[in-house]
């Protein structure tokens, strides 16, 4: 079984926010494949079970993220290896993408959140640059919505990423992964 997760804040006042870049993926791969997610108090998110694949947008709030994965995590007998982490990064640039197999959370409270509930920083994850303004306190600028410049540089990541998807899903291993997007 394996598990993909787009981090983000739900509700309508966050949709567009550079910190939910990690559900427009999600959003965006189920619109390509004409599927739908579904509200799921079980485990306090949005999913989607495909197959052995299970989509999640956890609906805790970012800071918590990892409560949302845990219960889906024990529910399905998911591993930790058979998991894939999507989520913005500050310290990129805006639409880069880096694809990781381990790491700390470089300060980002959802990640912080999922290394405390899985109890371990080797999980595979996909960084979209969202950048920095040093204008801008950081929580400000991440719960800020794409200026139409950002988002012409932004759209084209869901697609790569959507592919990203595809390819972890389809067990590419996760080493010609980053080689060939990285």
């Amino acid at each position: 079984m394996k598990l993909v997760v787009g981090l983000g804040n739900p509700g309508r006042k966050y949709k567009t926010t550079k910190h939910n870049i990690g559900f427009m993926c999600l959003d965006y791969y189920v619109k390509k494949h004409k599927l739908k997610l579904k509200k799921d108090n079980k485990f306090n998110g949005e999913t989607l079970k495909i197959g052995n694949i299970v989509l999640l947008k956890p609906h805790t709030f970012m800071n918590e993220s990892g409560q949302s994965i845990r219960k889906i995590m024990n529910f399905y007998n998911i591993d930790i290896e058979d998991i894939l982490i999507i989520y913005d990064d500050l310290d990129l640039p805006l639409g880069k993408t880096r694809l990781r197999e381990k790491g700390s959370s470089a300060g980002h409270n959802g990640i912080k959140s999922i290394i405390s509930n899985i109890q371990t920083q080797e999980f595979k994850r996909v960084r979209i640059g969202i950048d920095k303004n040093p204008l801008y306190e950081t929580k400000n600028y991440v719960l800020s919505s794409f200026s139409k410049k950002e988002k012409q540089i932004i759209e084209p990541v869901f697609e790569k990423v959507s592919n990203i998807i595809e390819d972890f899903c389809n067990d590419v291993d996760f080493i010609q992964l980053m080689t060939k997007n990285n």
